[in-house]
Order: C-alpha cells, then structure tokens, then sequence
C-alpha cells in the first residue's frame, strides 16, 4: 500500500474535474469577475444548506470573515473578545485586526472545546463578545453561552471553519450566534482552490452591515457610509464552490462513515476527542489522544502514515502574542492537549483500507 497522506485533493478533483472546468470557463466567459452572479448564487444556496431564513456574506478568507464580523459589529480597540488558545492563529489574529484583545479561556479536556463552566470567570466589563471555535468538526454548545452572557451586550461569533455541516440538537454550527464566520481553505469540508470565506447571520441588518465592510464601506457607489476593507469573494472560487456544495451532503455522509470505521478499529489506548452532548460532529479531522505522541508520530510516518497536529503550540505561548501576558501554566488543560493530539488522515476520498492500516499501525505502535 502506497502512503497515507493526511488530505489528498486531487481525487476529488477528478470526480469533478468537467463540472469545475466548465464552472471556470463560464466565468471567464463572462465578463464579470468580481461580485457578481456566481458569488449571489453561492451566497443564496449556502444559506439554504443551512435551511435557515438567514443571509451570505462571501469574503476572501476565513480570517477576514472574522474581522468583517467584529468590524460589522463594531469591536474596536480597547474591547475584549472571549476565545480559546488552541484554535488556529487566524482567530487571534482576527481579533487583533480590529485592535480588540482576546482573553483566553482554557478547555474541556475531552472535547478539546471552549470550558463553559469557565467562560464566565472571563468576563469583564469591556467584554464584547465571544468566539467559540468549533474545532475538529465538534460543536460549542452556543446556546449554554447565551444563557450565561444573560442581558449583557456580548456578541457571538461562530468560528465555523471546520464545522461545515456539523450542527447541535439539530441546529447548524453558524446559526446559533449573532455571526457564523467560515473558511473555505482547500482542506476544509468545503474546499476552494484558493483563499475564500463566508458570514452567515440571521440579522438583515447585520447582513447589510457586513456587505458594506467587505467592499471598503460602500453601498451605493463610491461613497464610504463607514470604515470598511477589500475582502470580497471572487467570482471563481464562488464558482468552483456551487458545484462542490452539490456534493457537501455526500463528503459529510462518508466522513461520519470513516470515524465509525475508526472508532471501531482503534484499541483502547488510543483516546478519542469526544463529541459535546447533541453535537453530530462534521469530522473536519479525526483526532485523538495517545501517550508519547512525539514518537509515535514518528513511528507512523516511517511505516507510511501521514499524521497532524492541530496545534502544536497554544497560542497564548506563541513569542508573538507574549504580550497579551500568558506564560506556561496559564492554561492547563489546553498545554497538556498539545502534547497528547494526533490528527489522523481524513478527507472524503480515503478509502476504507488505509483507515484499516492506519488502525493497524497505530494498535501497534502502542503496544
């Protein structure tokens, strides 16, 4: 058996690879290359995908659908925005965009999510909203957050970047808060080939809010009614991305099917990432926990298994956000998870003999 790569897109880019194409062709056809029809139509079909009567804001990337959210929401400098610490540095960096500070909130060792009995210890009065990240796939129960933010004037914004499709007691990650902030990166549930993002909300108002900050603050013309950036979806990722949320339902359907075949085929020394209560999990990544990880890794990649670590280094003891004023041991839990968590391979298009090898290995290596 050849090696197991942890994401491989170029299987699924053969299946679609006529209806992408001619996707492209007939933008280039067009005329119409930026914020046009395809990127209107994506936006209206993503949001049925969430079969919500809520709104589509496309942007370039999932990190500036963050900031358009803050911007929109009027986040500046000086305000703080509740996170976590083990997230991708794009949420921080989201943050720091807008001048606000992010206040780090450790984790639930088991679903690796956003501690909930701790969140609150975190608020302050220049609290101003919270970013649950809704990583791996797994779900923030958004709701719990809400109950406990009560009537203060806090905001939520979903980082969704890898919980496309993944939804809580029936409810779609992305449409629980005030904003559900998504990536389309090429790894993602639902992958461009290039930078791309979305804002979904279910305020129209905020919609039209958003739509303003993603095209220097325009509305009608060339007139600024506010601040705004350059953050606009391009007409061919839109494209590229219509003809892949056809088959989204499909991809979720074979991922829930891989971690089961996981599950089942993992010895009780591998520690699974536990879904929170509710929660049908989008499996983004496959993640677990095991002993000696370092070597293990290792061990993997010499018998031809690809692994990741998603992430190896909290945020909050990164040399470039020292000066928030975190140091080792100010969050316990989320430092010990980074020396525990191995993402195994996952993606679609992986076929159920290198889940059956990467068991087998991975059994072994542990003993």
């Amino acid at each position: 058996m050849s090696r197991i790569s942890m994401f491989d897109y170029l299987r699924q880019y053969e299946g679609l690879r006529k209806e992408i194409l001619a996707a492209i062709e007939q933008v280039l056809s067009s005329g119409q290359l930026i914020l046009d029809s395809e990127v209107r139509q994506f936006e209206e079909e993503f949001a049925e995908f969430f079969r919500s009567y809520g709104g589509c804001v496309g942007v370039n990337s999932g990190t500036d659908a963050l900031v358009v959210a803050l911007m929109a929401l009027g986040i500046g400098p000086g305000h703080e925005v509740i996170t976590v610490s083990n997230t991708a540095v794009a949420t921080v960096s989201a943050i720091r965009s807008v001048g606000a500070i992010p206040v780090f909130c450790d984790v639930d060792p088991h679903t690796c999510l956003m501690d909930l009995d701790e969140m609150p210890s975190r608020i302050t009065a220049n609290t101003r909203a919270v970013i649950p990240v809704h990583l791996f796939g797994n779900v923030v129960d958004v709701s719990r957050i809400q109950n406990l933010i009560g009537d203060r004037d806090i905001k939520i914004i979903e980082d969704c970047a890898q919980a496309h499709g993944a939804a809580l007691w029936g409810r779609m990650a992305g449409t629980m808060g005030d904003v559900g902030a998504f990536s389309f990166y090429p790894t993602k549930n639902l992958g461009a080939y290039g930078d791309a993002g979305l804002c979904y909300s279910g305020d129209p108002v905020l919609i039209k809010e958003m739509r303003r900050v993603r095209m220097y603050g325009f509305e009608n013309g060339y007139y600024s009614e506010r601040e705004g950036m350059n953050s606009r979806l391009d007409e061919i990722q839109a494209a590229i991305l219509r003809v892949k949320l056809r088959c989204l339902p499909e991809y979720l359907k074979r991922r829930r099917a891989l971690a089961e075949r996981y599950e089942s085929n993992l010895k009780e020394k591998v520690e699974l990432v536990v879904p929170g209560d509710g929660v049908h999990h989008a499996y983004h990544l496959f993640v677990v926990k095991v002993p000696d990880r370092d070597r293990v890794r290792k061990e993997l990649e010499r018998r031809g298994v690809d692994t990741g670590i998603h992430y190896p280094c909290p945020i909050h003891l990164m040399r470039g956000y020292s000066f928030l004023g975190y140091r080792e041991g100010s969050l316990p839990r989320t430092e010990a998870l980074a020396q525990t968590i191995l993402s195994l391979p996952m993606y679609p298009e992986l076929p159920e003999a290198s889940v059956d090898k990467v068991c087998a290995e991975l059994n072994d290596v542990l003993g």
